[in-house]
């Protein structure tokens, strides 16, 4: 109740100075700004006192007990009505806010779901969705990768730009980068949809996708994503995917200069010590290693005949 006072003293021009700095640091402050001036083009017909006393005259003999509506009371009256139109905006504005959750290069940001579900979203990634319209549409838009425990019983559906995963109850990493699109099952099943292909993964069970074909991936016994772990696990991975993700998981920037092996690289590398992680690079593809700054990184191929 004190919300509403105050907010029909603001809407009213009533309050004082300082309760009007009070009231701009409110967190719904901005949002009420919004709605107010949308609701303030709305006309309101100017009210016509002759009319109203006439109709009050007209019928004060059926009925002795009614009551007049007095011009104080008909002001209330025009408060009450803005507040529930600006109540109903402010519902509707927020149904269509979208949340968005972001992993920088070098981070990993974990959060919860309106239904209690976990998510580890892993560096350089994206997560927006409907947090205010959740039950009626349990959708999550995901750019990059990201690690998914599902609470029991609870069903969504998680959209990348290169496929879509719904799930049935489950943990679950889905990870979508520029052409390839991989899906790890590590409890329960998910359904993984990709192009005109649909199918439905178990515990253990993996998917992998590049440029419209199938890849083929053997099965896992982790329990969990090797990177929330400290370790990256590639399988059967282009070497510019691996500097790309290089990049985002320490922040830096590497130069990838006239690689000549193309060969494709299964295996893990640390996510903890940026020397160990370069060597092995360097060491599989023949590259030479020059650290131009404490940020940038150079890899150019050695003259070795393959």
């Amino acid at each position: 109740m004190e919300e509403n006072y105050e907010l029909a003293k603001w809407l009213a021009g009533e309050m004082t100075e300082r309760e009007l700095l009070d009231f701009q640091k409110t967190p719904d402050y901005a949002t009420y700004t919004k709605i107010a001036t949308y609701s303030g083009e709305l006309e309101v017909p100017d009210f016509d006192k002759n009319s109203m006393y006439k109709n009050i005259i007209s019928k004060s003999n059926k009925k002795s007990k009614e009551k007049i509506i007095t011009l104080h009371q008909n002001w209330w009256f025009k408060i009450a009505a803005l507040f529930l139109v600006f109540l109903g905006l402010s519902l509707g504005y927020k149904s269509l806010i979208s949340v968005s959750k972001y992993a920088d290069n070098g981070q990993q940001t974990s959060f919860v779901l309106p239904d209690s579900s976990k998510v580890v979203l892993n560096a350089g990634s994206e997560i927006d969705y409907s947090k205010w319209n959740w039950k009626n549409h349990r959708q999550l838009n995901l750019i990059g990768e990201a690690y998914f425990r599902v609470a029991k019983g609870k069903k969504f559906e998680v959209c990348t730009d290169l496929g879509k995963v719904t799930v049935l109850g489950t943990q679950f990493d889905v990870k979508a980068r520029k052409n390839r699109f991989d899906v790890i099952c590590y409890e329960g099943r998910v359904k993984v949809n990709y192009q005109d292909k649909e199918v439905i993964i178990t515990k253990g069970k993996r998917v992998a996708f590049e440029d419209g074909n199938a890849i083929e991936v053997p099965d896992h016994t982790t329990i969990e994503p090797e990177w929330v772990k400290g370790e990256l696990s590639f399988t059967n991975e282009h070497l510019e995917h691996i500097v790309n993700e290089l990049e985002r998981q320490y922040n830096i920037s590497i130069t990838l200069k006239k690689p000549t092996n193309f060969q494709l690289f299964t295996g893990t590398i640390p996510m903890n010590n940026l020397n160990d992680a370069i060597a092995i690079i360097a060491s599989t593809y023949h590259l030479q290693v020059k650290k131009l700054d404490d940020q940038k990184i150079q890899l150019e191929a050695l003259n070795v005949h393959m």
